[in-house]
């Protein structure tokens, strides 16, 4: 991944390009493994292009969430096993690229996270259903309602990824630590059933239609001023979709769809 000028962030050309590249290397039977790694010291993916989305309208926002969501998928059923080599900053969408891969090495000092909460918006792109996979559901709950970053020793330390090393001069230690595992790969896995293990990401549209189906909170994540430059995230407002399985056993009640205030108050 190679994008300079805005540090790896998910652009809708850059998601184009990247998914166009899975395509065309789905097709090719003798590769073995796929790495992903970032041309760019530092870093290896920013997330989300927010400044490309500022200019987006409602319409297109959708688009691209879709987009990015089906390329997500793309690398998680990708017929050879996927390693991300983060040798930097993963944020974000960055993180949930990784996430969507088989296995993840860090270098010690790389910084990751699910910081989309604090800036009042939520992870999307499947980090919400992959991270708990990795860490469990109680530590992924925390690490994405308060929106903290970990280096990669804690990473190792919680599950959040296999292998962490310390980081060289030229900054591709991890990437050097993902080609000693490819190498050891057994290259029939895949034909042995490799994505037996890994559960779809489940969807409200396989759900009937209930008052508990799909409920819209408006939840409202509010900041201290910044100072330092106006912000549209002093109080934001997001949908957020609660998915349940009918509940045919109660009977109708003013509590079946409410609305909620939620505030979240964050320095």
């Amino acid at each position: 991944m190679n994008r300079p000028q805005a540090r790896n962030a998910l652009g809708k050309v850059f998601v184009s390009e990247l998914s166009d590249a899975l395509d065309e290397l789905r097709l090719d039977k003798s590769i073995r493994v796929v790495v992903f790694k970032s041309g760019i010291k530092g870093v290896f993916c920013a997330g989300a292009d927010l400044k490309e989305r500022e200019q987006m309208g409602e319409a297109e926002v959708a688009a691209f969430v879709h987009k990015l969501r089906s390329l997500m998928s793309q690398i998680a059923t990708f017929p050879a096993p996927t390693i991300a080599a983060i040798d930097g900053f993963a944020l974000g969408g960055g993180l949930e690229l990784a996430l969507a891969c088989d296995l993840r090495v860090a270098a010690s000092s790389a910084i990751m996270g699910l910081i989309e909460t604090s800036r009042g918006l939520l992870p999307g792109a499947g980090g919400t259903q992959r991270l708990p996979r990795c860490v469990g559901v109680s530590l992924a709950k925390e690490l994405i309602f308060t929106g903290r970053r970990i280096n990669g020793e804690e990473a190792k330390s919680i599950g959040l990824v296999n292998h962490a090393v310390p980081q060289n001069q030229e900054g591709t230690a991890a990437y050097h630590r993902a080609l000693e595992v490819a190498r050891e790969i057994v290259p029939q896995v895949m034909e042995l059933g490799g994505r037996a293990w890994d559960p779809p990401i489940p969807s409200c549209r396989h759900l009937p239609p209930s008052p508990y189906t799909s409920a819209t909170l408006p939840v409202h994540i509010c900041h201290l001023p910044r100072t330092h430059r106006p912000s549209p995230y002093t109080c934001t407002t997001l949908p957020v979709h609660i998915c349940h399985p009918p509940r045919t056993h109660l009977p109708p009640s003013p509590y079946t769809s409410a609305t909620l205030p939620v505030h979240m108050y964050r320095p």
